[in-house]
């Protein structure tokens, strides 16, 4: 009976993540959407069968979508099937959120590299470059547009065309990024639905209790201080710190806004006040200075231990 239902909401699931598939690879619009729930039939196959029966699901499913949409819907077969089995599997184990996040960070991130890597040796093109492409021509629309006008161009469209010249070697960075945000909403919309399904999940702790590992911080400021002495341009390190420098400063920052938050609450202010300031810290640097700076403070010297000591 229980293999009989195990193989029943294997189908059931398959069938549900080819037709999300079908219609992200063919309704355009559609795959903004649709590319967030993509992982969620593995997480919730595995989460209650198991690792080795998602993995025939998981296989199942990439043929399916190969015979139904030839290598179009593979990547995002193989991408949802990586991050879905682990989230699922630490899930079952019972395991803490923040670690289910932070392992499916890994495995997301694994699958975007391996697709990078798939698409520009059999298929010959560097989705980056591509990209490069795109923003060269943009700027160049720019600049025609600029002088039709008989206006000057401007220093910002030289500082663009510099940032496109960096975007080539930030492949990395752009990938890790994707994986973390694709891992934490994933598993955001697998709780939500989950708990509709009266199925137990180990949820997320408050994020003013969120804390990085410590070890962040002394790597963040070797990397700032090669970043300050100054580096040979073009050369390895230097892409090494393109590439390692932007993900410490959010990992700084997001330290930062914990301690926003734990100050907060412990105030009694309003949830809305450091949420609007976390908001407002994407477009306005100095809010994101602030929380850096916040977040060192914090890893180096405990600041939120210690408020929690001045409150008491």
């Amino acid at each position: 009976m229980q293999q009989t239902r195990r193989i029943t909401e294997g189908a059931v699931l398959s069938g549900i993540f080819i037709v999300m598939l079908m219609l992200a690879v063919f309704v355009p619009f559609l795959s903004m959407i649709l590319l967030w729930f993509l992982p969620l039939p593995f997480i919730i196959f595995t989460a209650r069968y198991g690792w080795k029966p998602g993995l025939v699901m998981a296989a199942v499913s990439m043929l399916l979508s190969v015979f139904l949409t030839a290598l179009t819907g593979l990547p995002f077969a193989i991408l949802s099937a990586l991050g879905g089995l682990t989230t699922g599997e630490l899930m079952r184990r019972r395991k803490e959120a923040l670690l289910t996040a932070a392992a499916a960070s890994v495995a997301y991130t694994g699958g975007l590299t391996v697709i990078y890597a798939g698409t520009v040796l059999f298929f010959n093109i560097d989705p980056l470059s591509v990209l490069q492409d795109i923003m060269r021509q943009s700027m160049e629309q720019a600049q025609s547009m600029l002088s039709s006008l008989g206006q000057e161009t401007s220093g910002e469209l030289e500082q663009y065309g510099e940032m496109i010249d960096r975007f080539g070697r930030m492949g990395p960075l752009l990938i890790v990024f994707t994986g973390v945000l694709y891992a934490f909403l994933t598993q955001f919309i697998a709780h939500k639905v989950m708990r509709r399904m009266n199925m137990e999940v180990q949820t997320f702790p408050p994020f003013r209790n969120w804390n990085v590992p410590r070890s962040l911080l002394w790597y963040y400021l070797l990397t700032f201080i090669v970043y300050l002495v100054g580096i040979e341009e073009g050369s390895a390190v230097q892409t090494v710190i393109w590439n390692l420098f932007p993900l410490l400063e959010t990992a700084m920052a997001l330290q930062g806004f914990t301690v926003i938050f734990h100050y907060c609450y412990s105030k009694s202010i309003p949830k809305a006040f450091p949420i609007l300031l976390m908001i407002f810290g994407l477009i306005l640097p100095f809010i994101l200075l602030l929380a850096r700076m916040l977040g060192i403070i914090d890893l180096g010297f405990q600041l939120k231990k210690r408020l929690e000591s001045d409150t008491k």
